[in-house]
């Protein structure tokens, strides 16, 4: 296990993957993470989560802001092979043909399908019962290296965004446990993406967020646990944002028109649904306000919230 690695990544996903690697004991010589950024309400400067367990091991860590025009300060540890997961930023070409093993990157989704930066969000928008990881190799273009591996996740009905998160990393870092020894050995076959075939996760954008109460409740519960718990739909009440954390789908058939509240209960209240089924809502959290439940917020805010009430807009 003498292969020189550098490892490539920013957020917990990435954690996960670093962290087996060092338990299988590979020669990691330098981790490559984002640099520090602003965090929380007081702003304060907290290092990338790769950073502090990189620095927990003695690794050394390298911080470019754009590693496009920063490269040569990680040709300078000699990779063999370069391993990135959720790193945030394109490779240059010169950082990419440099490791005689190649760079190589676990993807959160079975390519050729959801490239891009948000394929767990898309997995679970999309209603997909089942997802998975995948370990390819990097080239300039996004995502469409040859694939060298792959792991199937499934998605439960009451999976999110957090808890798909979880199962993929821990999945990816399996995945690369199985997998690297055969790379370093010759002992794989790479498969090439069939490009036709290619679907695109491209990062969630505020205007995604907004719930649209036209379409099937279905489709809405999906939409909620697909933007929880970040960055978390919402739609409007009284005019202003209401983040609506989480919500349960009911089948009951409402006579009230999309959007508006079909029924209230002690723990929570239904709004009504394009297909006229509806989901019940049990979190929320109201602007400039904590989350809270919706037993709490019926007692307080929206005591006055009545049958036939209105959530959004004509737009959803």
């Amino acid at each position: 296990m003498d292969q020189r690695i550098v490892f490539m990544g920013t957020p917990d996903f990435a954690v996960h993957i670093l962290k087996q690697l060092i338990e299988d004991k590979w020669n990691i010589v330098a981790a490559v993470t984002q640099p520090d950024r602003p965090r929380g309400r007081k702003r304060e400067l907290t290092p990338p989560p790769v950073k502090e367990v990189a620095l927990e091991h003695d690794i050394p860590v390298i911080q470019p802001e754009k590693v496009q025009h920063e490269y040569e300060e990680v040709l300078k540890y000699k990779p063999d092979i370069v391993i990135t997961a959720a790193f945030g930023q394109i490779l240059p070409k010169a950082l990419l043909e440099y490791p005689k093993y190649g760079c190589i990157n676990v993807h959160a989704s079975l390519l050729p399908e959801l490239r891009g930066g948000a394929p767990i969000h898309y997995a679970i928008l999309e209603g997909k019962k089942e997802t998975g990881v995948t370990i390819m190799y990097m080239v300039e273009q996004l995502d469409a290296g040859d694939m060298i591996a792959s792991k199937k996740v499934s998605i439960d009905e009451q999976d999110h965004v957090g808890t798909l998160h979880d199962k993929l990393a821990k999945a990816g870092a399996e995945l690369f446990h199985e997998t690297l020894p055969d790379i370093f050995s010759g002992n794989i076959h790479p498969v090439p993406q069939d490009h036709d075939q290619a679907t695109y996760a491209y990062n969630i954008k505020r205007e995604q967020e907004r719930i649209d109460w036209n379409r099937t409740h279905e489709e809405i519960y999906n939409h909620i646990r697909g933007l929880h718990p970040w960055p978390v739909a919402y739609t409007t009440w009284q005019g202003k944002a209401m983040k609506i954390w989480w919500g349960e789908k009911t089948d009951q058939i409402y006579s009230e028109h999309p959007g508006h509240v079909g029924e209230i209960l002690d723990d929570g209240f239904v709004v009504v649904c394009g297909n006229q089924k509806g989901i019940k809502i049990t979190d929320l959290q109201l602007a400039g306000k904590k989350r809270m439940k919706a037993e709490s917020f019926l007692r307080g805010a929206g005591s006055s919230l009545k049958v036939g009430d209105i959530l959004g807009d004509a737009n959803g």
